[in-house]
């Protein structure tokens, strides 16, 4: 790992693509599974990055990384995923340095979000970093980082209304099937996928529509099955998942499969039904929209909804700006810091070594002293002379 003494600022990078220039076919070839996840991170070191990890949402695939070149993340994510480098490089936004850094603390924000101010990308970004740190490739600069995005967000999360109100893509399926849908109590709903976002959408669907026969489905059947029982609901095998298709008049799927587990021909002659496909790349097929009766909605039309509670986040951009902005000139100083570390622990060492048995609180103060010197006026070797000869004179506590 490269050394937090000796990172330049301007290694960190992000190559990323989202919702702005692709559609949700185009991200899905770029979408990152679990399992794509370590094989990246497994394969990063023979591409020359020291430290990174991939965010990956129905919204945005990102790869964060300190590097020499932004060209060894693009090649080492293109060399794992569907996709191919030069439409990557046609859609992306290429940022280093501060620039990069301004980025992470956006997204993690929510205002970078196709809905602003969705707060599950905060989420998602924590379980990204927690999987490449368990793979050894989180390094000081990166942990320092992330921890204080953390904090900028939980700021805006509780000094703002950036987040205020519902309008998340889950809270959107349950209002597009509102709208589209009469005589709810009538219907019957299949969610397949209990993910995050298949919880978040199962619990939007029993706070908020008037329907009562709803079943779960997952690849796992005793998490469909805890889920179903916790909230009074039922559950099927992942192996009836086509018997149950036919039965649903609303079905919504929440997974992360990389091909279609929903195909056209399972709903021909099926009659009426409304899709909500909220996974990327798309799990339901494409083809199913031209079936007679068939209604497909997918998470980008979805997330066009908006209402007057968007209005109101606009508003707030402004303050949560200004929170960012100082979370970033505060890490920004612990950075410069790090750059003196190699010199306080020399002086330090020099210190212990004049006499044999050293007042390690006194050695501590001088070495405090120094290092808020340092910070206000970047002299190194001044403030070493000074250190040594203030320990050095008599009668100093």
């Amino acid at each position: 790992m490269y050394g937090p003494s000796t990172l330049d600022i301007s290694r960190f990078h992000v190559a990323g693509i989202n919702y702005k220039k692709t559609d949700a076919a185009v991200r899905g070839q770029y979408a990152i599974s679990p399992e794509v996840y370590s094989l990246i991170l497994a394969d990063s070191s023979s591409y020359g990055i020291d430290e990174l990890f991939v965010l990956s949402t129905c919204n945005r695939t990102e790869i964060y990384a300190v590097a020499s070149d932004v060209s060894q993340l693009i090649h080492l994510l293109c060399a794992h995923t569907q996709g191919d480098i030069e439409t990557f490089r046609s859609r992306a936004y290429i940022k280093n340095g501060l620039g990069a850094i301004e980025h992470l603390f956006d997204v993690s924000a929510g205002l970078d979000s196709q809905i602003l101010g969705d707060y599950e990308i905060i989420g998602q970004i924590k379980q990204a970093v927690k999987f490449s740190k368990e793979h050894s490739r989180i390094g000081a600069f990166t942990e320092r980082l992330v921890n204080s995005i953390l904090q900028s967000s939980k700021t805006i999360k509780n000094q703002t209304e950036l987040s205020g109100g519902t309008v998340s893509v889950s809270f959107s399926a349950v209002q597009y099937i509102r709208q589209h849908v009469k005589d709810l109590e009538k219907k019957s709903i299949l969610l397949s996928g209990i993910g995050k976002i298949g919880r978040n959408t199962c619990r939007n669907l029993v706070d908020y529509l008037p329907v009562n026969n709803i079943t779960l489905i997952n690849r796992t059947d005793e998490k469909a099955g805890h889920l179903a029982k916790e909230l009074g609901l039922k559950s099927a095998p992942y192996a009836q998942l086509h018997e149950e298709v036919k039965k649903a008049d609303i079905i919504i799927v929440a997974t992360n499969a990389q091909t279609p587990t929903i195909l056209a021909k399972d709903l021909a002659g099926c009659g009426e039904k409304v899709l909500i496909d909220l996974s990327i790349p798309y799990n339901i097929e494409t083809e199913a929209a031209k079936l007679p009766g068939v209604m497909l909605v997918n998470v980008d039309e979805l997330s066009k909804l908006k209402d007057k509670t968007l209005r109101k986040r606009k508003a707030e951009v402004p303050k949560a700006k200004k929170i960012i902005a100082e979370h970033i000139a505060d890490f920004l100083e612990w950075h410069e810091m790090r750059k003196h570390v190699p010199v306080l622990k020399a002086v330090k060492i020099k210190l212990q070594e004049i006499h044999r048995n050293p007042d390690q609180e006194r050695i501590q103060k001088v070495i405090n002293g120094m290092a808020v010197k340092m910070r206000l006026h970047n002299q190194r070797g001044c403030h070493y002379i000074e250190a040594i000869n203030e320990f050095m004179a008599p009668g100093v506590n």
